[in-house]
């Protein structure tokens, strides 16, 4: 009787087919030799390097790797939100990487793994400004943060090292486990939620999960390239947004 994969085996395939690897390039992510196939085959066992590398890499629970659990992911804490690499340069000062639309795709699956941020563009600004924090800069796409923010501009976030930093309605960059948004963030009731938001009305509210979130970076900054005149529908925005403070400002006084 042929015998079978242990559940590691199974689940390292698993995780390795998720993240599109062939077996080659997961081993050398792994440092494995060669390649993951023994492993996959049942003739060379989990070792406990692979495993660290699973849990640093991915996030990976390792009871449920070894079928005790039926978490696969480790649970964060709303203190667990400082950027999981960083470069320096020569001078030993932190870098600032820039992820552009592309590498902003591979961004949320690649955290943890210093050879993919050392592909990345870097850059110091010589400014106190940006001093004494981790910076990171993406480019923005889509229109839902418009007008304040063009498709293409890029914004220069500072890490948010807990959620209980953020401030309501101040522009953010949000890494969930799957995607990377430029929005505002509004705390709710449910602290297990927060209600993310665009500054483009056709874009309507919603709620993630708080433990979905794996990084925030606060927008303090933004690169233009090509300064145009307001537009028609750009003033029309200023103006509702006028109105609307003047009726806010209005409707307190009368209470």
């Amino acid at each position: 009787m042929k015998k079978s994969n242990s559940i590691e085996a199974l689940r390292l395939k698993e995780i390795r087919i998720e993240n599109n690897y062939s077996q080659k390039s997961f081993a050398e992510l792994l440092g494995i030799p060669s390649t993951t196939a023994d492993i996959e085959r049942g003739k060379t066992k989990v070792s406990g390097l692979v495993v660290v590398k699973l849990i640093q890499i991915f996030n990976i629970n390792p009871l449920w790797l070894f079928g005790e659990s039926i978490k696969k992911y480790i649970e964060k804490t709303t203190n667990d939100l400082a950027p999981k690499v960083i470069t320096i340069n020569s001078q030993q000062n932190e870098n600032i990487l820039l992820v552009n639309q592309k590498a902003a795709a591979g961004y949320p699956q690649n955290l943890r793994d210093p050879q993919w941020f050392e592909q990345l563009p870097a850059f110091d600004l010589p400014l106190p400004q940006f001093r004494n924090a981790t910076y990171r800069g993406f480019q923005v796409e889509g229109d839902s943060m418009m007008p304040n923010i063009r498709p293409m501009e890029w914004v220069i976030g500072r890490a948010v090292n807990n959620l209980n930093d953020i401030s309501d309605n101040k522009v953010y960059v949000i890494i969930l486990k799957d995607s990377l948004l430029v929005k505002k963030i509004q705390k709710l009731q449910d602290g297990s939620k927060v209600r993310l938001i665009s500054i483009n009305t056709e874009y309507m509210p919603f709620d993630v999960y708080v433990n979905d979130i794996q990084e925030i970076w606060q927008v303090n900054s933004k690169l233009s390239f090509g300064v145009d005149e307001p537009t028609d529908n750009y003033l029309l925005h200023q103006l509702q947004e006028s109105m609307r403070d003047l009726k806010a400002q209005i409707s307190n006084f009368q209470k």
